[in-house]
């Protein structure tokens, strides 16, 4: 994990579930935790989910996929 993807998790404000490479066909979701995005992919199940964390500033990094 690079600096910036560690500054991004430890200061997120919220992690968002994007699927979809398509713009026109893209999925995303807002969660409070990481937890919460986690579960949300979880349930899909397919490992193509990607989890971003977000910062109050704007800043986003990628963190996973599920």
């Amino acid at each position: 994990m690079t600096e910036h993807e560690r500054y991004c998790l430890r200061h997120a404000a919220q992690f968002i579930c994007v699927r979809g490479r398509n713009p026109k066909t893209r999925s995303r979701a807002s969660f409070a935790t990481r937890e919460a995005a986690q579960a949300h992919a979880n349930r899909i199940g397919d490992g193509r989910t990607m989890i971003y964390a977000v910062t109050d500033g704007g800043h986003s990094a990628h963190i996973e996929n599920r």
